[in-house]
């Protein structure tokens, strides 16, 4: 058998086209991206970046509706924003398989926060599988659509940082082909008004009771039996951990961390003296194993936050520290705006102007750092320009002649359209500033609305931020280029003196873009 050496993102798009994938709809977020990047070199799916998470979620369970297998990916804050098709997802349950990839980020690698997105899954009552290697990544993809068809549920694929992009040896197979499923109009399944929606509930309650007792017979859940003196329950990257840090320990695999096996985990519990659950983030495996009695200790070892080690796993389950070498001290390298970065002239003129800064989530986001100084918050996606409106609302409209809203092209896209209505519809006065550099940059150049091009690099039909932004009912709208720099301030001073929602496009390509001249 053909073997390929794939990041844990790569060999889920194998998997997704070994598994017979049709549909594949996504935004782009570290540590998720290069999944529907290479998803889309396969000519057999179709796939897109959408506007944002919820619509990719969206689009993904409609294909499935129709009766192809379809996918969604994204990282763990995007799960926020997909929370809502998601949820009710899993009441009505799918046609084709769905399959949801999301990939966590412990220590904040390049996220605003950590998140464990077992407990959505949990919340919504879909299972949850969570590889450890590439191989697996790939193998419980396809193993995710199987158990989608076959338990009516959308399934929630959990990937993190590590295993999204440490690369191991995958076997590669064929292509399985999959006829389309007949579409059925069935009002009591997919409509959730009230009524149906009530029915439906007893549905994946039951559906649940199902998994969660079969689960225990599931391969990928298993028992290995070294040592009994000390028995660990892990998932992930964490056995790999494990297994590398402590190999004489007896340990049980998790594949599916929800429903978790408990019975499985209970005969194993029975048979080693100690039994820890190593896991990042929450106690999710320990306080599910505690609440049916089955003792274990976990989190007051392994913390709650950041990421495990084989150092620090081995330092946990044998007290030696771990004779591994030492990397040399390195002087500190913060990130940085790129030389050439149009938004750096942005923030040079923001500062010079003393103006509070409401940021949001992109590139512009590291114009925080000195010597620029310039961004005072970072919430999340489009979150920059409600905050401004906010905050007019507590302190006056006279606040709003010193602060701006900054925002992306690709972030306004997907969450920033909204709020500009909201402050146009209720008598706002603040400034937007749509840093437009063609291309959705922080994530590593994927195409978005406002950049002319699909994921392909097709051409696409190419939104237009001004008339959007007239649209919604902002009273001032206007292009500058930032290298012009006497224009641009000028534009700036205009634009925060204005009693009224004004919005400024702030239009220059990225320097990195192919094709730009240096």
């Amino acid at each position: 058998m053909e073997k390929a050496l794939f990041l844990g993102n790569e060999a889920v798009a194998r998997g997704a086209w070994e598994a017979g994938v049709r549909v594949c709809s996504s935004y782009p977020g570290t540590p998720s991206t290069e999944i529907t990047e290479t998803v889309s070199k396969y000519p057999e799916i179709n796939s897109e970046w959408a506007t944002n998470e919820k619509v990719a979620m969206e689009v993904a369970y409609g294909a499935a509706l129709g009766g192809v297998r379809a996918m969604t990916c994204m990282k763990h804050v995007g799960l926020n924003v997909a929370a809502d098709p998601f949820f009710t997802a899993a009441y009505t349950g799918v046609n084709a398989g769905l399959v949801a990839v999301v990939a966590d980020d412990p220590f904040m690698f390049s996220s605003q926060n950590e998140q464990d997105s077992r407990l959505y899954a949990r919340s919504a009552h879909v299972p949850v599988l969570e590889p450890s290697d590439a191989q697996e990544c790939k193998d419980f993809m396809k193993l995710a659509f199987d158990l989608s068809e076959e338990y009516d549920t959308p399934v929630l694929l959990r990937l993190t940082t590590r295993i999204a992009h440490a690369r191991s040896l995958v076997a590669l197979e064929e292509r399985a082909e999959r006829a389309v499923r007949p579409y059925e109009k069935n009002m009591q399944k997919y409509v959730m008004m009230p009524g149906p929606a009530r029915r439906r509930h007893l549905y994946v309650e039951q559906r649940e009771r199902k998994l969660a007792e079969n689960c225990n017979k599931m391969e990928i859940n298993r028992a290995e039996y070294r040592n009994l003196a000390v028995g660990v329950v892990c998932a992930g990257i964490c056995y790999q951990y494990v297994r590398e840090a402590a190999p004489e320990v007896s340990t049980f695999k998790v594949g599916m961390s929800y429903p978790l096996p408990i019975a499985a985990i209970a005969e194993f519990a029975k048979k080693v003296e100690k039994l820890i659950v190593v896991e990042e983030l929450e106690p999710f495996m320990e306080n599910q194993l505690r609440a049916h009695g089955v003792a274990c200790t976990g989190k007051e070892a392994t913390g709650l936050q950041g990421e495990l080690s084989v150092k620090k796993v081995r330092e946990i389950l044998t007290g030696e520290k771990a004779n591994l070498p030492e990397l040399p001290a390195m002087p500190g390298r913060p990130p940085a705006l790129c030389p050439g970065c149009p938004h750096r002239v942005t923030y040079q003129q923001l500062k010079k102007h003393n103006l509070t800064v409401f940021g949001d989530i992109g590139c512009y986001t590291l114009g925080a750092l000195p010597p620029l100084s310039s961004v005072d918050t970072s919430l999340c996606m489009g979150a920059s320009v409600g905050m401004a409106f906010g905050m007019e609302k507590a302190r006056g409209k006279e606040f709003s002649r010193h602060a701006v809203a900054v925002i992306g092209d690709s972030t306004f896209m997907h969450s920033g359209i909204t709020p500009l209505i909201d402050a146009c519809y209720n008598g706002g006065t603040i400034t937007v500033l749509i840093l437009d550099n063609r291309i959705t940059g922080m994530t590593g150049h994927q195409e978005n609305p406002a950049s002319g091009f699909d994921i392909h690099g097709n051409p696409a039909p190419m939104v237009d931020l001004e008339a959007i932004c007239r649209a919604c009912g902002a009273a001032s709208v206007r292009t500058v280029d930032p290298f012009d720099v006497k224009a641009f301030d000028a534009a700036l001073e205009e634009e925060i003196a204005r009693e009224a929602v004004s919005v400024l496009i702030v239009k220059r390509p990225c320097v990195l873009l192919k094709g730009e001249r240096k």
